[in-house]
């Protein structure tokens, strides 16, 4: 079967391949295939479990806090609801989004998909239902809401007059959080792209182009059409990937400012006070003795986001200058950021998570800050410079058979 590399856009020759083994591509050595720990039925397992895993999740306690004889306990829906009341719109839409809404769709998609493909059913809504399960992916999170509810976790217990229990709904998030790992890692894309659709072996050349969802080979000829597999458009390139790239970096490139130095979080405790910036909040953490998780917060808040700005800045340079230089390593590179830029959203979630918890009138309580704002907004703006950018424009300087 001939397929074209997402990343470099090369044309390469995959035989069925055994059991624990990989195709890796010749250029930028991007792996085109595993069969290692990939099973469909293991991946539908670990989907389903998810999907129906969200639901006490999402509807139930996921952890309680005892405070000088008051009481107080979250559910995701509530920190939510608690920040649109107080008119962060942004924080608490993007947080309904990325949490509950789309993991839903995306693990209900995707179990329908590999129920079809397991038992043979193969209904016409079948390709693009994966389509936009595969498009969709990286904007689920509750991983990285399971990460935030960590964090905020041990936060709160350090705290000395608090005692902290973990509800049903919070197993069911942690078990739904694993399980979406899970399927990922199970998921053998290629081989439901297989089942779903055809392969057309075309021979090197610059006559054909790849879609870039199921990486399809087809006659250059079907450019703008619908890929005859998944039904994305067909385009040789992203459209208009460079400009639209470069215009995201620089705005998330000045949200970085804001949203290094204003308040992620405002708590009021006996009438004082208290701001947060993301410096204020690492520095308590190694204070207080958690260097694991202060090291982890400084990864996911500021090392990855300012890091993905520079990667991908190193790209679109690329590409302006035509550089053939380590090309490689700049395109390991993107697929690192592309993959890490959703876990930014650690410190927005954990500030919807500590909410409903910190709550107990005059005595204590917590709230949004416009860092958080500028934070959330300077971190979707990288996940679209990623999603945006086509790293194959920077492998074109190299004259090879490619789509």
């Amino acid at each position: 079967m001939t397929i074209a590399c997402p990343d470099c856009g090369t044309l390469a020759e995959i035989p069925p391949l055994p059991p624990r083994s990989t195709a890796v591509c010749r250029l930028c050595r991007r792996d085109l295939e595993k069969t290692s720990g990939r099973s469909i039925v293991a991946a539908l397992a670990c989907s389903l479990g998810t999907f129906l895993l969200l639901i006490p999740a999402n509807t139930l306690p996921l952890l309680r806090i005892d405070l000088m004889g008051l009481q107080a306990q979250n559910v995701i829906g509530g920190g939510i609801a608690a920040l649109w009341r107080e008119q962060w719109f942004l924080i608490s839409g993007c947080t309904a989004l990325f949490v509950i809404i789309l993991p839903f769709v995306i693990f209900g998609l995707l179990s329908a998909v590999l129920a079809c493909v397991r038992f043979g059913f193969r209904p016409g809504w079948l390709a693009a239902a994966f389509r936009w399960s595969s498009w969709l992916d990286l904007w689920g999170m509750p991983d990285v809401f399971l990460l935030a509810s960590f964090v905020g976790y041990y936060r709160l217990s350090h705290l000395g007059a608090a005692s902290v229990f973990i509800g049903p709904g919070g197993y069911c998030f942690m078990a739904a959080g694993f399980l979406a790992m899970l399927t990922r890692a199970a998921l053998d894309r290629r081989t439901v792209w297989r089942v779903l659709g055809p392969a057309y072996d075309l021979p090197p050349g610059p006559d054909t182009l790849s879609c870039i969802t199921c990486d399809l080979v087809q006659p250059l000829s079907r450019e703008g059409e619908p890929c005859l597999r998944c039904g994305a458009r067909l385009r040789p390139r992203k459209q208009d990937a460079m400009p639209r790239t470069a215009a995201l970096l620089a705005s998330a490139l000045v949200l970085f400012i804001p949203a290094n130095l204003l308040p992620m979080n405002v708590s009021n405790q006996l009438g004082n006070e208290v701001s947060y910036t993301i410096y204020t909040g690492i520095h308590e953490l190694f204070e207080n003795g958690l260097w694991p998780l202060g090291g982890l917060v400084f990864c996911t808040s500021i090392l990855i986001p300012f890091g993905k700005i520079l990667a991908l800045g190193w790209c679109v340079m690329s590409v302006w200058r035509h550089s053939s230089a380590r090309l490689v390593a700049k395109t390991k590179i993107f697929r690192l950021v592309a993959e890490l830029g959703r876990w930014s959203k650690t410190d927005p979630f954990t500030i919807v998570f500590f909410v409903p918890l910190v709550n107990f009138g005059g005595l204590a309580s917590s709230s949004a800050g416009w860092g958080a704002t500028a934070f959330m907004v300077m971190s979707v703006l990288t996940m679209f410079a990623s999603a945006t950018f086509d790293p194959r424009l920077m492998w074109d300087v190299v004259p090879m058979g490619g789509a």
